[in-house]
């Protein structure tokens, strides 16, 4: 009973198989299908390749949402070099709240030589190559996000040579804590005060003679401090031509939270416009020299997010491949033999039609004569 339930199952699956078998006394082969078939694996072979390198890559996703954290604390880092001396510079923010942060909170002011060693000159130089290539390659921000802590910090090394040279410059790196409005960072004359109108610098005991605010921007950055991050600012160097010149760049703050496979961070993304003046009051150019940043905090946060193909969807899109190639071959195939026996029908009732036949009355004809069962014995 068990072995007759058994053949009857048998039998039912037999019936629902969608996949018949030929059997290879009916198969035919051919050299133009062994030629087909050969490109159409050589065909899978190549997509399968390319298909398996798309699902190793990672893409990042952007996603856009209103910030809503406004309470938290804004952190700048900071590592600029200006050409004067430590002692008559100052640096400090004033936000639009009048909150005044004092430059004592969290930068070191370290006497340094403004000219470059010559490694130091090459990265600066690959910095700006950089920093050109991404103005034109936006894509490319992608990989360095891919590529954050992997690689090393983009601030300068220090100095190799024992130079006997006195310090000329200021360099003011480190970082501040402000409140998370718009403000403005500044490097000017004299060491900041506070007035009860806003601040003010003492710049009456410098000479006016001294002011050089040639500077280069080794980094700035505003939230989480994350290695290997170019900022639009990295490797910025900029020579004033008159004492008294100022330069202002004012950078749009966007809060931008970053998780990839390797790190999971939230920084802030900015993008900057630059100008520079030199002050004439005679002239109607109004201000005060230095090196001015006004930032803005925009309201939109960006996620960004590494992703990466799932597994199911590299099987489904590696199967359409391999399907879709056969079946393309094949009707291709089958297209060809078509065609080609087309041809060649044509072609051989073209040679038949040219032979003649002698008829009794000396005549010809050039059909063909009719084979009968008499005229084969």
């Amino acid at each position: 009973m068990r072995r007759l339930n058994r053949k009857k199952t048998l039998n039912l699956m037999k019936e629902l198989d969608a996949f018949p078998k030929v059997p290879e006394s009916y198969v035919e082969t051919s050299a133009s299908g062994g030629t087909v078939s050969l490109i159409a694996f050589t065909t899978i072979a190549f997509l399968t390749i390319m298909e398996f390198m798309v699902y190793r890559d990672t893409w990042m996703k952007y996603e856009y949402e209103v910030d809503k954290d406004f309470t938290s604390k804004l952190r700048i880092n900071i590592d600029i070099t200006v050409a004067m001396r430590c002692q008559y510079v100052g640096a400090d923010v004033l936000d639009l709240a009048e909150t005044m942060v004092a430059s004592a909170d969290g930068l070191i002011y370290e006497p340094v030589v403004f000219e470059l060693t010559p490694q130091q000159k090459e990265l600066q130089r690959m910095l700006q190559l950089i920093q050109s290539r991404l103005q034109e390659e936006h894509s490319l921000q992608d990989v360095i996000f891919k590529s954050a802590f992997k690689t090393a910090s983009t601030a300068l090394p220090p100095r190799e040579d024992n130079s006997l040279q006195s310090p000329d410059a200021c360099r003011i790196h480190g970082h501040l804590y402000v409140n998370k409005v718009a403000g403005n960072f500044h490097i000017t004359v004299g060491k900041a005060i506070p007035h009860p109108r806003g601040h003010a610098h003492l710049a009456a005991l410098v000479s006016h003679e001294s002011y050089n605010f040639s500077h280069r921007i080794d980094h700035l950055s505003f939230g989480e401090l994350i290695p290997g991050i170019i900022n639009p600012l990295d490797g910025t160097e900029k020579i004033a031509s008159d004492h008294n010149q100022m330069f202002q760049y004012f950078i749009t703050v966007v809060p931008t939270k970053l998780h990839t496979y390797k790190i999971s961070a939230e920084t802030h993304q900015f993008s900057v416009t630059e100008r520079e003046r030199v002050i004439n009051h005679a002239a109607g150019s109004h201000g005060v020299s230095g090196i001015f940043m006004k930032y803005d905090i925009s309201s939109l946060m960006v996620t960004v997010t590494e992703e990466h193909m799932p597994f199911w969807q590299f099987l489904v899109r590696l199967c359409g491949i391999i399907g879709g190639i056969f079946s393309t071959t094949g009707i291709l195939h089958g297209f060809g033999r078509f065609v080609a026996e087309i041809i060649f029908c044509r072609f051989r009732l073209g040679s038949y039609r040219s032979t003649s036949v002698p008829l009794p009355d000396g005549h010809t004809s050039n059909h063909l004569p009719l084979i009968t069962d008499n005229s084969t014995h």
